[in-house]
């Protein structure tokens, strides 16, 4: 049985691959590429001649059992993506899962990311992120994936977006999230690599300004603005007056009201409730002071 081995290549820069990453496409007898256009590339620069075969996202259910047959045959198999991690907002997915069903064994080759060197250079908020990838361009599933974000417990998020779209995207995001900060970076690791940096309203403004933004590959990371907004506060205030009600109508502890609450209250979140209770019992504790 042989062994399928996820690769990450450079995202902009050839200079970036690893010395692990060319031994692999060199030792293994087939590469799955995104596109071989763009993989061929890579491989001549290094004077690597192997045997490649297209796996893209038009092809990859169709695909992914013929490669799938090689692998139980004992062939090596090296998947890559145009750039980037495989899997990562690329096809991927279906021949891994594929192949962890046929118990065949699978090795990541670590390497290049957008996600993770934008995020190493936002200047945001790293401790927590969620990866939402490109946002559907479909109105009603957006406003739901902007609610989302909103009721999200994370901080940070990363998007990619296409150049002709990005003006958009900025917007929209701007209208939801103001006063939040953001970065946009382009073109990473390459020649001609730029980023913006800010509130979201002054990023706006350069970006909407500038000639060459049509230009690029973007990667978007909004950090959502720390603080209550008004419809969070009002929300925050009902759910404690909704403790004191259950405290005085069940003659309860605080305690046995937030159990009430719970179990009665199924659209609201476990900490929202408890924040809430904690908030209640500072006011508590000082009116009897």
């Amino acid at each position: 049985m042989g062994t399928l081995y996820v690769v990450a290549t450079p995202i902009g820069n050839l200079g970036d691959v690893s010395k692990r990453t060319l031994e692999i496409l060199e030792t293994v007898d087939l590469i799955a590429c995104e596109d071989t256009r763009q993989t061929i590339k890579l491989l001549n620069h290094y004077d690597i001649k192997k045997k490649m075969v297209a796996y893209h996202k038009f092809n990859e259910n169709s695909k992914s059992s013929t490669i799938i047959d090689d692998l139980l045959n004992g062939k090596n198999v090296a998947l890559v993506s145009d750039a980037g991690t495989p899997c990562i907002s690329d096809p991927g997915y279906i021949l891994v899962n594929l192949a962890r069903k046929n118990n065949i064994n699978v090795i990541g080759i670590p390497g290049p990311s957008a996600t993770v060197t934008a995020l190493s250079i936002s200047g945001l908020d790293t401790s927590n992120f969620s990866f939402l990838g490109f946002l559907s361009t479909d109105n009603k599933k957006f406003k739901e994936e902007m609610e989302k974000i909103k009721k999200s417990s994370f901080n940070t998020f990363v998007i990619y977006e296409s150049p002709k779209r990005l003006i958009k995207l900025v917007e929209k995001l701007k209208e939801y999230f103001k006063g939040s900060n953001i970065f946009i970076a382009s073109d990473l690791t390459k020649i001609h690599e730029r980023s913006f940096f800010g509130l979201i309203e002054d990023v706006y403004e350069l970006i909407v300004n500038d000639p060459k933004i049509e230009k690029g590959e973007y990667v978007v990371i909004l950090e959502k603005k720390d603080c209550f907004d008004e419809e969070v506060l009002v929300q925050q205030i009902s759910i404690e007056a909704m403790l004191i009600d259950k405290m005085v109508k069940e003659k309860c502890s605080l305690k046995d009201a937030i159990k009430f609450i719970n179990n009665e209250e199924k659209g609201l979140k476990k900490n929202q409730i408890y924040d809430a209770s904690l908030n209640l019992k500072k006011i508590l504790e000082s009116l009897c002071k």
